[in-house]
C-alpha cells in the first residue's frame, strides 16, 4: 500500500460530472406530501399541526 514506485507519478485527471438540480418545484406534489389535508390524516400528522397552533407558526403547513 505504502510501496514506492520507484519516482513513477500518476497524472490522473478525474472529471467532476455535476448532478441535476434536485428541486423541481411542484405546488400539487407539495402539497400532496406536506399539506393540510395529509396531516390530518395520521394521529402523528395532526399532533404536528397542533404543536405548530400551540407554538403561534403562521403558517400550519405547506
Amino acid at each position: 500500500m505504502g510501496r514506492d514506485r520507484g519516482g513513477q507519478t500518476q497524472q490522473g485527471v478525474t472529471a467532476v460530472a455535476k448532478g441535476k438540480r434536485t428541486f423541481q418545484p411542484n405546488n400539487r406534489r407539495r402539497a400532496r406530501v406536506h399539506g393540510f389535508r395529509l396531516r390530518m390524516r395520521t394521529r402523528a400528522g395532526r399532533a404536528i399541526v397542533s404543536d405548530r397552533r400551540r407554538k403561534g407558526r403562521r403558517s400550519l403547513t405547506a
